[in-house]
């Protein structure tokens, strides 16, 4: 039935219709006006200008038509950088990098917009963890266009305006992918989730793929193979299924001399129940950039130890290379995993952001890594991701991004910065109230480093985190924190930007650094003194880690430690 807005009859129906959606008994399946449908999204008005004017429908198909737009959208923004690019020749260096980071990022925003709108075909009903599938992937998109967006920014200089003229399809495509997410949550999201006030359920460990018996096991030694079998250690999961596997070694003796190699090598678009390739990296320093692209699946990694085998560059943005770039060690491909290894920067604090790993891999996991650098060194950037037994090491917003990550008996080791700097552990990327992403560290030991704790006249300050993004939200619980940190916690990013949309917490955390009696009054700053709001940030609920992370052998705490 049309609706005609100028009518009393009508503007009746619509009130109608209103009060409707918003009783008890409405479903998302509830036949409701456009009008009715945008308001409660995040951004009503442009809602409205997107959702057809006429005819009712229900959020099931409001959600699926502005999917639908939005991939139309990010296909004609890949096609408008292709344009750009290829005038690059009118082009600065750092123009250049800033449109290949935002034809990766949208080609990437392509495919997930694409498996969102398969996900949602024909179906009203997604459970966990098909919907936290597709509510991450919606989350990465807009996480992909900010830092498009950035890029673009940071290399205004060179552009006629700042984003040299991409900045309103950004803009636009930007609120597109919003209200995709905001129609999903409300249609989709709510039948996936527990009752309000009940607890999430417990996902459990899966046992894990066995290996399919025409898997090869060739490559590894009899030692090796036994290596491979002791990546379960401490964990009840069992033995982790290799596809394949080669060794790199800088003398010659393994299948590979560089790492990059290795990785080229790898079969494409593995799926974890067909086991891993793994790349076994003898101990050496291994001086070269690392990219494990999309189409590289299920990506095994393992060294020697932290220290023995070393991944080391020296890009930073000074030098030129947009932040997201800089990255020694990038990650696209789903299902990676990281053991036994040090991945490093060597930039140095004056060279600013340069970024030692970048993760924009869903279900990535490390262990027993160190990343080493000092601003912006461990770049969480999407999607979900765990971490555990690991070393971070840095100094401004050392661990950066937009990821749903969790932290797990890590140690954060702040480094010392250069005059007049204060340390900011984290620095959370989140920019809409509907992303399911955060930082949560758990059970982790946050100290000074060896020349940090030497220089105790340096006058350094140390933070837990500040706001990068106007949602940012970091969760410290059941850590040590040492008498580095200052008293009021938190640093603001600038002015009161952010403090009373951002969410910061803290729970049951001990050491001389976490007392909370002196922390900021922020609006957006929690001690939480209830469990069950502390337990949103495990890895069951954080991450849905129980439904993924017993494959990669990687030993998790699903809930809260004590």
């Amino acid at each position: 039935m049309a609706v005609y807005y100028g009518s009393a009859l009508s503007a009746v129906l619509l009130l109608s219709l209103l009060i409707f959606a918003l009783c008890d008994d409405a479903t998302p399946s509830t036949p409701v006006s456009p009008s009715t449908a945008c308001n409660d999204t995040t951004d009503p008005t442009f809602c409205r200008t997107v959702l057809p004017p006429h005819g009712t429908s229900d959020l099931y198909t409001y959600g699926r038509f502005s999917v639908a737009k939005s991939l139309a959208s990010a296909n004609k923004f890949v096609g408008l950088v292709d344009h750009y690019l290829s005038r690059h020749r009118h082009l600065s260096r750092s123009a250049i990098g800033a449109l290949q980071d935002c034809k990766l990022l949208s080609e990437l925003n392509v495919d997930f917009l694409s498996a969102t709108g398969t996900a949602l075909k024909g179906t009203e009903t997604l459970l966990d963890p098909q919907a936290d599938d597709v509510q991450t992937l919606l989350s990465a998109i807009l996480t992909n266009q900010e830092t498009c967006l950035d890029g673009l920014q940071a290399a205004s200089g060179s552009w006629s305006d700042r984003g040299g003229g991409l900045a309103e399809p950004i803009s636009n495509g930007t609120k597109l992918y919003s209200l995709s997410l905001s129609l999903f949550t409300r249609a989709w999201v709510t039948t996936a989730k527990a009752p309000k006030g009940a607890k999430k359920p417990h996902h459990g460990h899966k046992k894990p793929p066995t290996a399919p018996t025409n898997v090869r096991r060739g490559l590894f030694d009899a030692k090796d193979e036994e290596m491979v079998r002791r990546m379960a250690i401490e964990g009840p999961q069992g033995t982790v299924a290799v596809n394949r596997a080669v060794t790199v070694h800088q003398g010659g003796s393994g299948n590979y001399t560089t790492v990059g190699d290795a990785v080229a090598a790898a079969p494409t678009n593995l799926n974890g129940s067909a086991g891993y390739y793994v790349i076994y990296v003898l101990a050496g320093v291994y001086e070269e950039n690392v990219e494990v692209p999309k189409k590289m699946k299920y990506v095994m990694m393992i060294g020697d130890g932290i220290g023995q085998t070393v991944i080391t560059g020296n890009r930073s943005v000074v030098d030129g290379w947009t932040t997201f770039h800089s990255a020694t060690v990038a990650v696209h491909g789903q299902g990676f995993v990281a053991m036994n290894m040090t991945i490093r920067n060597t930039a140095g604090p004056a060279k600013h952001q340069a970024v030692a790993l970048r993760s924009s891999a869903d279900l990535s996991t490390f262990y027993s890594c160190s990343f080493e650098a000092y601003q912006d060194t461990l770049y969480t950037h999407s999607l979900r991701q765990f971490y555990r037994g690991c070393e971070v090491h840095g100094t401004v917003d050392y661990v950066f991004g937009n990821a749903a990550v969790v932290f797990q008996d890590c140690t954060f080791y702040s480094r010392l910065p250069m005059q007049g700097q204060s340390n900011t552990v984290t620095a959370q990327g989140r920019t809409n109230p509907e992303q399911n992403t955060g930082t949560s560290i758990q059970g982790c030991t946050l100290l000074p480093s060896p020349e940090l704790a030497a220089n105790a006249a340096f006058d350094t300050r140390t933070f837990l985190g500040r706001p990068w993004k106007n949602y940012s939200r970091t969760v410290v619980m059941e850590s040590y924190i040492g008498g580095l940190v200052d008293a009021t916690g938190w640093m603001p990013w600038s002015g009161d930007f952010a403090l009373d949309t951002l969410y910061y917490a803290e729970y049951n955390n001990s050491g001389p650094g976490a007392d909370t009696g002196r922390r900021v009054s922020w609006p957006g700053y929690h001690v939480l003194g209830d469990g069950a709001d502390a337990g949103n940030f495990t890895v069951d609920s954080m991450v849905l880690g129980g439904n993924w992370l017993p494959q990669t052998g990687v030993p998790f705490t699903s809930g809260l430690k004590y």
